[in-house]
C-alpha cells in the first residue's frame, strides 16, 4: 500500500517534526504547562484537533496550528502517525481530523456562497482552537463568534497575540474575518444564547452554525438544546447547521468521554424544523478530499453497509460511523414532503 493510499504525503520530508521557533519562547510554554496542567479532557481535546491540522498541513494550511497544539499534542500525534506508518495502517492517526476539517471548510464557504452575498453571521461553539478567522478567504465579510470556556479562549487569545506580535511571524497570523467575537460560555448550560448576543449576535442575521467534533461530548439533553435552540432560529432567518454525530457503536470507544449519539441524523433535524438535510460519511464523494483511497480501510468498508448494522458481518466489531451533516431551514422555504 502506497502513501497516497493512506492519504499521506508521496514527500518523505512531510513527515519530519519540526518545531516553530515560537514554540520554544518562555510566554508559550508558560501557556502550554498550564493547559497540561489544569485543562480536562475535553478543553485538551481542542489542543488535539489543532495538532492534526498542524501534522495534516499537505492537505491543510493553518500556520498557527503547531502553535495552538503545542509540543506535547503535536508529539503524541507524531508518534501515531509514526507507528501507523511502521505498521501499514490503513487508517492513518489524525486522517478523520484531516478530512473532517476540509468538509466543514467547503460546507462553510458554500453555506456562505448560498446566501448571495447578503449580511452574515458564522457561530463556532465549541470553538476551540479554531482557526478559520484567520484562513479562510471566504470569511472577508462575515462576523464570526467563537464560542466556548472562557479560559480555553484566553489561551487561545494569548497565543495568538503572541505570534501576531512575532516580528518574524505576524504576516501569516492576520485576521480575514470582517469581525471576530468571542464569547465565553459553557454550551451545556441554558444561558449561552443569551451571552452569544449580548456579544453582537443578531438573530436576524443570516447565519452558518459550526458544531465540529461537539455534540458527542454532551448528554442527550444537552445535545438537544443546542439543536433545538439552533432549529428555532430557522423561523427567524436563513440558518445552515453544519455538524458531525457519531453513531451508537461510535460511543464505545471511550465509555466516559462520549455521550449523545444519533444513528439517524437525517431523520432527527427535520422533525426539529430544518427543511432540507443532506448527510455524508467519512469517505463519501464529498468527504474524501483525496485522502481515502485504500477501499478497505475501515470508513470504507463501513459506509458500503445498510446504516441500520451496528456490527460488521464479516468480523462482528462494531460499526463506528462518524456523519458529517448539513441542514438549513428558511421562513422563506417551504418543508419538503
Amino acid at each position: 500500500m502506497t502513501e497516497k493510499e493512506n492519504g499521506l504525503a508521496d514527500d518523505p520530508g512531510w513527515f519530519e517534526l519540526k518545531f516553530p521557533d515560537l514554540l520554544s519562547a518562555d510566554s508559550v510554554r508558560e501557556v502550554h504547562a498550564r493547559i497540561v496542567a489544569e485543562w480536562d479532557y475535553l478543553q485538551r481535546s481542542a489542543c488535539q484537533m489543532a495538532a492534526g491540522r498542524a501534522l495534516w498541513k499537505h492537505v491543510i494550511h493553518d500556520p498557527l496550528a503547531d502553535l495552538l497544539a503545542g509540543e506535547a499534542c503535536l508529539r503524541n500525534l507524531h508518534e501515531k502517525i509514526k507507528k501507523d506508518r511502521s505498521n501499514n495502517a490503513r487508517e492513518m492517526s489524525g486522517v478523520i481530523l484531516a478530512v473532517r476539517t476540509l468538509w466543514f471548510d467547503s460546507k462553510i464557504e458554500g453555506a456562505l456562497t448560498s446566501f448571495n452575498g447578503r449580511d452574515s453571521q458564522v457561530v463556532l461553539l465549541g470553538a476551540g482552537m479554531d482557526t478559520r478567522a484567520y484562513r479562510l478567504s471566504c470569511l472577508k465579510e462575515s462576523d464570526v463568534f467563537e464560542v466556548d470556556f472562557p479560559e480555553l479562549l484566553q489561551a487561545k487569545a494569548n497565543l495568538i497575540k503572541i505570534a501576531i506580535e512575532s516580528p518574524y511571524e505576524h504576516h501569516h497570523h492576520q485576521q480575514i474575518a470582517k469581525s471576530l467575537n468571542r464569547v465565553a460560555a459553557d454550551i451545556r448550560s441554558s444561558d449561552w444564547l443569551e451571552k452569544l448576543q449580548s456579544a453582537g449576535f443578531a438573530p436576524e442575521k443570516n447565519t452558518v452554525w459550526v458544531l465540529e467534533g461537539l455534540l458527542y461530548y454532551f448528554t442527550h439533553s444537552q445535545a438537544m438544546q443546542v439543536l433545538e435552540t439552533i432549529a428555532d432560529k430557522c423561523n427567524i432567518t436563513h440558518t445552515v447547521l453544519l455538524a458531525d454525530f457519531m453513531n451508537k457503536p461510535s460511543t464505545t470507544l471511550s465509555n466516559s468521554v462520549f455521550h449523545f449519539y444519533c444513528d439517524w441524523p437525517d431523520h432527527l433535524l427535520p422533525s426539529l424544523g430544518f427543511s432540507s438535510t443532506k448527510l455524508s460519511q467519512i469517505g463519501d464523494p464529498d468527504a474524501h478530499f483525496g485522502l481515502m483511497h485504500d477501499p478497505l480501510n475501515l470508513f470504507n468498508k463501513i459506509r458500503s453497509l445498510p446504516r441500520s448494522l451496528q456490527t460488521h458481518p464479516d468480523d462482528g466489531k462494531p460499526c463506528c460511523r462518524l456523519y458529517l451533516v448539513q441542514a438549513s431551514g428558511s421562513p422563506l422555504l417551504p418543508p419538503i414532503e
